[in-house]
């Protein structure tokens, strides 16, 4: 606990802060140097259910992305209904609303991209996932550091999510979408865990980033899980249903959540 108490006084410095991210950078820049290039891949396309039902194609990849519309409209309004929700600053506002936003666009981006799958749309389901993304992480440094860092991390990752998306078009690679992907899920639970919690119910964190988790596995796994439950839904449409749990447990933890520690932010 005392190196952990040294390492959440060590980031809070303002000096030491250019370490951190001069030290992401580098690890950024080694892992670009040492992984190959992805390309998109008509593979990418090709899911284990792909049925239609009432002439709409992939029908339950479809349908299945319904329930992040739902979540995502009910989260934002009450984001932006202060008393609602567990907030005490206007710096954890604008991460939640950008979250909440990006859930409701990824709803309808999956759904548009699985009527027809290719690498033109493929974008609208990629993009508004990765602002959902960054913007939990950002409200999560603004909940544990401080609410400036917070929302310079908020804005420094939006132009990073918009950088990964030119660059995926321009050259014809995945790898910065990827990391966006799969970076958070260590990411998330390490803050949450090295930095003290300013609210209750700091441990709806970690179940979302095991959810998060168990959805990418259950798309990872497409085809076993499709012919595990007898062709009855295929891994990609329980991995939709499995995000959606996500930003339930999230508002969840917001609506039960009270103040612990008072910090100046």
């Amino acid at each position: 606990m005392q190196q952990l108490a040294a390492w959440d006084e060590y980031v809070r410095r303002r000096e030491n802060r250019w370490r951190v991210w001069g030290g992401a950078a580098l690890l950024f820049l080694f892992f670009m140097a040492a992984t190959p290039k992805i390309p998109h891949s008509p593979r990418h396309h090709l899911f284990a259910d792909m049925r239609n039902f009432l002439g709409v194609p992939n029908t339950l990849n479809v349908l299945t992305s319904f329930p992040l519309l739902v979540v995502g409209v009910v989260g934002f309004v009450l984001c932006l209904h202060g008393n609602c929700f567990g907030i005490s600053v206007k710096g954890e506002i604008w991460g939640w609303a950008f979250f909440y936003a990006g859930v409701v666009g990824l709803a309808f981006g999956s759904a548009y991209y699985h009527l027809k799958p290719d690498d033109a749309r493929v974008i609208w389901e990629r993009f508004p996932m990765m602002i959902s993304i960054a913007s939990l992480f950002s409200t999560l440094v603004t909940e544990r550091l401080d609410q400036r860092l917070g929302l310079t991390c908020l804005f420094s990752l939006m132009l990073l999510v918009l950088g990964s998306i030119v660059y995926e078009r321009t050259f014809n690679d995945l790898r910065l979408c990827m990391m966006f992907m799969l970076v958070p899920s260590v990411a998330i639970p390490a803050v949450a865990f090295m930095f003290p919690p300013k609210y209750t119910h700091s441990r709806y964190w970690f179940w979302a980033a095991g959810f998060y988790l168990l959805a990418k596995f259950e798309a990872m796994a497409d085809m076993k899980a499709y012919s595990l439950n007898h062709y009855i839904i295929s891994g990609h449409s329980l991995e939709h249903l499995i995000l959606a749990s996500v930003p339930v447990l999230l508002t969840a933890m917001l609506w039960c959540r009270n103040i612990k520690i008072v910090r100046d932010c």
